[in-house]
């Protein structure tokens, strides 16, 4: 909970209020700027130590209900204040944006869940969003693996919540696809337990394997198993 009121003061103070905390020297690699979350995350928890549970819980309704005032007057196709640098992307717009805070959300509420054995939120209206938008890191998770041109690779989440995302190669890279006629060179299927699990380094690859089968092209498709939708 400390590390969600850190996100929401952050952004409310950059996004809306323009007041930036520049780090003491630039970002030289991807490395770099997930080391720097790590830390300024570190610190925001050792300082929530001081707080109560009480205390945070009133704090992340005060925060909660103006940073969503605040992304509601944001126009989904300007710039973002901010890339969503784990699918690859060193610039986006405002609708990639606000669904990334919406993924961010929706793995902290999972994680505590989990942690009191409730049921996860498993529904179309809620889950979909989430796992469709980490799904945006699919071709940027295969742009090292080589395949024939026109080769279609699969993600299928089961369960009514879940659905099917397909990839292809083309000329300039791996692309989001919706052909349908084509027969995938690999299919992955996933359900969705392990899906937000995985995609969001809650478990690894080979603890997911377990769960997962992959159809045709082994190979292909267990890229898919390497896909990482948060900055880790």
């Amino acid at each position: 909970m400390p590390h969600i009121f850190w996100t929401e003061i952050c952004a409310l103070s950059g996004s809306r209020d323009q007041h930036f905390n520049t780090p003491s020297k630039p970002f030289r690699s991807y490395t770099d700027l997930i080391v720097y979350l790590n830390q300024q995350n570190a610190e925001w928890i050792q300082a929530a130590k001081r707080l109560s549970s009480k205390l945070v819980t009133n704090l992340l309704q005060i925060t909660g209900e103006q940073y969503y005032a605040h992304l509601s007057t944001l126009n989904p196709f300007d710039k973002a204040i901010y890339p969503v640098a784990w699918a690859g992307e060193s610039q986006s717009e405002n609708w990639f944006h606000i669904a990334r805070e919406y993924t961010e959300k929706f793995i902290h509420q999972q994680q505590i869940r989990d942690a009191v054995n409730n049921p996860g939120l498993f529904t179309k209206e809620l889950f979909y969003p989430f796992i469709n938008t980490l799904l945006y890191a699919l071709p940027h998770t295969y742009r090292n693996t080589h395949a024939p041109a026109g080769s279609i690779v699969e993600v299928r989440i089961t369960g009514e919540a879940g659905g099917q995302w397909r990839i292809i190669n083309t000329e300039s890279g791996w692309q989001q696809t919706d052909e349908a006629s084509q027969i995938p060179d690999s299919t992955l299927v996933i359900d969705p337990q392990t899906a937000w699990k995985l995609f969001s380094k809650g478990i690894s690859p080979a603890q997911a394997s377990k769960h997962v089968k992959i159809f045709e092209n082994q190979e292909l498709g267990s890229v898919a198993l390497q896909m990482i939708s948060v900055m880790a």
